[in-house]
């Protein structure tokens, strides 16, 4: 009997909300999260952002446990510890000590860097604080994840930008495939509302200060957000023997690179991760119903996705939903493509498929059915979750609806 990969847990941190109801209900809603950012210096011209609004660490670490937390990993151990409890694992303590746990993150501990910079350059302190590399190092949410849930198996980080948690999600997948792992707590985190990065995506020029429109004709780029998104894989023979509930089977994985340029999206490179993701699924293009897209609200991303979809699927492309979920949580950078993950298997569980947010009318070249700002309720068999990186790294999360 092959070996499947299925979703047990889920688990998130957003703009729309601490836990998994709140995030669910914001999606089904079509709320969007983006909003003014508080306490930004002055020297920024970015205003908007879909932040974790009036979020207390210390009501959910002690003091002890403060100082070796980024904030990035704060993020990333509320959501472990969700998807943890959703997956009904707290009381297999031997199971998790042998679970993997794989965290992307694009940034890393941005929060600890800018503190440090802070203390040398602008104070002028002649000394770091001591926890620096620990608590900013890339692969300390990871770390914190393992150490906080008692998590001894095989523990890392991946860092491919904003297909970061997707890699990490492909990569757990094929741990349980493998029979290397039979539970995998994957996801991404990030928390990019720091003065220096805030400064260089202004540089860049593709950040909106109005809203993200993904797909609208004036839609005028992306808007950052942060969080956290954690999901529990698991085979379904170790599922199956403690009867655990299941979401959805992660049935295939497309990963591609575009091998061309820095920022520019490529059509043949994204057609080509969709097409790996619906091949390593089993799937043929006709049979897959809804697809949670990259979608960034930037002219060139969603031009050239609309673009790859309609090479894909050709005219089953007709029957698709299409929608972008950053149009609600922001581009949470290392952590979207899980938090877009959790949101296609809730579509699929609910048999709901969630909105793409702020759509006035369809942009140039955008002639899909992007479901626009009103959650639709259909049933969901198949369904994709596609991520394009900077660097043209692609990832493509294909999942099935669970009957058994």
């Amino acid at each position: 009997m092959p070996i499947k990969a299925v979703i047990t847990g889920l688990g998130c941190v957003s703009g729309l909300g601490m836990n998994i109801p709140d995030f669910w209900a914001a999606l089904r809603e079509g709320r969007s999260a983006i909003a003014p950012l508080a306490d930004i210096d002055e020297g920024v011209k970015i205003r908007l952002g879909a932040a974790v609004n009036g979020f207390q660490p210390e009501g959910y670490f002690t003091p002890n446990e403060l100082p070796l937390l980024d904030r990035f990993s704060q993020f990333a151990v509320l959501a472990a510890r969700e998807a943890v409890h959703d997956a009904g694992l707290n009381g297999f303590k031997d199971c998790l000590a042998e679970a993997a746990a794989i965290i992307g993150t694009g940034c890393g501990g941005k929060q600890t860097d800018e503190d440090t910079y802070a203390r040398l350059y602008k104070e002028a302190r002649s000394r770091a604080h001591p926890m620096t590399i620990p608590k900013g190092m890339p692969s300390a949410a990871a770390s914190m994840v393992s150490m906080h849930l008692g998590i001894k198996g095989p523990v890392f980080s991946v860092a491919s930008a904003c297909a970061s948690a997707a890699h990490a999600i492909c990569q757990g997948r094929m741990m349980i495939l493998s029979g290397l792992a039979d539970i995998a707590l994957v996801g991404g985190t990030d928390a990019p509302f720091t003065y220096g990065l805030l400064k260089a995506w202004e540089a860049l020029r593709v950040v909106s200060n109005d809203t993200c429109r993904p797909f609208s004709s004036d839609r005028s780029g992306m808007v950052l957000g942060e969080g956290a998104g954690m999901v529990v894989i698991e085979s379904l023979e170790h599922a199956a023997r403690r009867g655990a509930r299941i979401y959805a089977e992660l049935s295939g994985c497309g990963l591609s690179s575009d091998a061309g340029h820095i920022t520019r999206p490529d059509v043949d490179g994204i057609s080509l991760a969709i097409n790996r993701a619906i091949q390593d699924a089993g799937f043929v293009p006709e049979s897959v119903d809804y697809i949670n897209a990259h979608g960034t609200g930037t002219i060139a991303n969603d031009l050239a996705e609309t673009k790859a979809l309609r090479q894909v699927f050709g005219s089953h492309a007709d029957d698709l939903a299409v929608t972008s979920t950053k149009s609600m949580h922001g581009h949470a950078l290392g952590a979207s493509s899980s938090l877009e993950l959790i949101a296609t298997v809730l579509a699929i569980h609910n048999s709901i498929v969630p909105p793409t947010a702020n759509f006035t009318e369809a942009g140039d070249g955008c002639d899909l059915d992007y479901v626009p700002n009103r959650a639709r309720e259909q049933e969901i068999d198949a369904a994709l979750s596609s991520s394009f990186a900077f660097g043209g790294l692609n990832a493509v999360l294909a999942l099935q609806a669970w009957h058994g």
